[in-house]
Formats: structure tokens, sequence, C-alpha cells
């Protein structure tokens, strides 16, 4: 039976920050399950206070010393958040001495600088290419002549969550296609992509995820059959190999690492924000 600890993520912004880098630390333990709690905004004495109240409540109920994840920068909070008698892990404190050292200078001490509206322009950038993404959401809008990439593949393989994805961590302008039973039954790239075919990125799954995955959405259909789901993927690959187009299997993928692979490949480099 694996062990299992509770996690609070606690931040004096989002919490996103907290979460994200917690999560890739925890994830290295694959013999404990985490039960994370994002505690945010956490930015004066009395949330301080409140925030040790919880954690320190866990550690009574649980029996269990738990884990505190935090990236608060106000050192006075970090002391009271720490009378909860949590294991804390300063994310932030590693470095920033080390910065202002080689700096020269010290910390401002600012909050919500890494998930804040600090530079509008890029936070425009943003929501103008999560604006595009939604617009060109399952060839709703063909029109590619703005698209850094396109994203080609059958129903549900995850092109959309994707293209969100990139969209509003990256600034991507990112269109998918879905390919019909046209597409797949021609000899042929479909006449909308040949103009942006340098963009295109295939993805694909296992059949019988693909089968759960529409199962749950349209339960019972033709289209949600296993046999119908392994004839679909098939012509799809062989689209794949014929226009020599670069595809990734989802399958066993998250969407942050489905992303990152398929802005390598097209050479785009971009901040994540």
């Amino acid at each position: 039976m694996s062990e299992r600890k509770t996690v609070f993520f606690v931040s004096d912004s989002t919490g996103i920050t907290a979460e994200t880098i917690g999560n890739s630390i925890l994830a290295q333990f694959e013999g404990v399950q985490f039960d994370g709690h994002r505690i945010a905004f956490v930015d004066n004495k009395e949330k301080a206070e409140a925030a040790a109240l919880r954690i320190k409540m866990a550690y009574a109920q649980n029996g269990e010393r738990p884990i505190v994840v935090n990236t608060v920068v106000d050192s006075r909070l970090c002391e009271i958040i720490a009378e909860s008698g949590a294991l804390m892990i300063d994310v932030l404190a590693p470095f920033i001495g080390t910065l202002e050292l080689e700096l020269g200078t010290r910390r401002s001490g600012a909050i919500n600088r890494a998930h804040g509206m600090v530079d509008f322009a890029q936070y425009e950038a943003r929501i103008n290419a999560t604006n595009y993404a939604l617009a060109h959401d399952d060839g709703i809008d063909p029109n590619y002549r703005e698209a850094d990439v396109v994203l080609v593949g059958v129903s549900r393989v995850g092109k959309t969550p994707t293209c969100l994805y990139m969209a509003l961590h990256y600034g991507i302008k990112a269109a998918n296609y879905p390919l019909t039973e046209e597409d797949l039954e021609r000899d042929a790239l479909p006449a909308r992509l040949k103009a942006c075919r340098d963009r295109l990125y295939g993805l694909t799954i296992d059949a019988n995820r693909l089968a759960q995955v529409r199962e749950a959405r349209r339960p019972g259909s033709s289209y949600a059959k296993l046999e119908q789901c392994k004839r679909e993927l098939a012509l799809a690959d062989q689209l794949f190999r014929r226009e020599h187009l670069p595809s990734l299997n989802t399958t066993s993928t998250s969407i942050e690492e489905i992303a990152s692979k398929i802005l390598a490949h097209l050479g785009i480099e971009r901040h994540m924000f």
C-alpha cells in the first residue's frame, strides 16, 4: 500500500508557480501519493495565520506532518506559515540570495510578478492567440494564413486542448483541422492544408484510448466503436507518412509535453508566460 502525504502549495499570488514546481518535484517519488491543496494570495498577516491554522489542523487530523511548497516572498509571512509545524520547502529562497550577490542589488519584494499583467503587450498576445485558437477550432474558420501551427488528426486525439495550451502559455496562434471521412479516403492532402504544409503537425492516439474518449462523448455510437477508431487512425497514419508530416502519439503524453515537442520540431521558440 502506497504512502499518502498532504501537500499545501502556498503563495502570495496565484499559486501556479508553487504548484507547478511542487508537482514536478513530487512526481519523482512514485511510491507516495500526494493530496495537494492550493492556498493562494497569502499576502498579509491575517491570511498567513489562516493558512498556518489550516495546515496545522491537517497535521492534527492526519497525524502526518504536511509538506508546504512555498513561494511567499515576505519572510515575515513565511515565518508565520512555518509555525504550522509543516515541512517548509521555500522554492525561491535558494535562488534569491545568490542572484542578489551576482546582480549587486536587492530583490524588490513585489508580489504577483510571475503571473500578473506585468507586460501588457505579452498579455494581449496571449489573449489574441487564445481567441485565434477558438476561432480556428475543428476547422470552423479554415483561414490559416496567420497560424503558427496547424494540428491535424481525427476527432478526439487532443488537438483542441493542445492548441489552447499553446495559446495561453506561449502566445502561439494554433489552429486545428479534423480529418473527415472524405479526407481520409483521399490520396492527397486536403486542399485547405496545402498552403500551410510547413506548419502542419499530426496527432494520433492508441485506438483503445480513442474508443474510450469517444464513448464518453457519444455512448453507443458507431463513432465510438473500436473498429471505427482503428480504421480512422490507420488511414490518418498513412496520410502522415505519405505527406511526410511529423506526428506524435498522445496516448501517454501530457499536453505540456505535446506542446513542447511540437514547438521544438517546428523550430518555434517562445518563452512560457
